[in-house]
């Protein structure tokens, strides 16, 4: 017999995976809010992070290349593969002048915890109201979907990937990343 909780968490997941597969919803209004637009500034945003810095915001990144990812929760199966991925090509993004940042929910005292136990190197911010994840229509209640988003060193949306797949997403990532960068050159 299957707890309760079970139940309920496989109740949301087939609907959100049914919801995604007849995606009823147009892009511009995908599952989380309305999507900010391509080639246009992305929204701006000051969060709280796991690092010394304390803060961090869009405008620090002037003239890098920055990859904004939400997730749903620390320490959760999908969001660590994903987590591990993006840490495990670090130096190929650093090779590429961009900066990864990664928000969910969480508290920056989980993320924290979360990046000492994985290793992370790179920051994690800490959304607790939902605020930036709703100015980027990755917002679901009470936990940030999985969605990323490319910003250029302007500061200008370039991509952004709404069907994340965890184990491959870094991967995809680096590829529309030479595609962008290459089409700037």
């Amino acid at each position: 017999m299957i707890s309760r909780r079970t139940f309920l968490s496989m109740l949301l997941a087939s609907i959100c995976a049914c919801i995604g597969w007849f995606n009823f919803t147009p892009e511009v209004y995908a599952l989380g809010g309305k999507q900010p637009a391509l080639n246009q500034p992305a929204p701006e945003f000051t969060l709280p992070t796991n690092n010394d810095d304390g803060k961090v915001s869009l405008s620090n990144y002037q003239g890098k290349w920055v990859v904004l990812y939400f997730y749903p929760k620390d320490f959760t199966s999908g969001c660590t593969l994903e987590a591990r991925r993006f840490q495990q090509d670090l130096l190929k993004y650093i090779e590429r002048n961009v900066q990864i940042l990664g928000v969910s929910a969480d508290d920056i005292d989980s993320h924290a915890q979360f990046c000492d136990s994985e290793g992370l190197k790179f920051p994690l911010l800490a959304d607790t109201d939902g605020a930036v994840s709703k100015a980027y229509g990755s917002w679901m209640g009470f936990v940030s979907l999985r969605h990323t988003y490319i910003i250029d060193p302007d500061g200008i949306l370039r991509e952004k990937f709404l069907g994340v797949r965890p184990a491959i997403h870094s991967q995809q990532v680096l590829a529309r990343l030479d595609e962008l960068q290459s089409a700037d050159s």
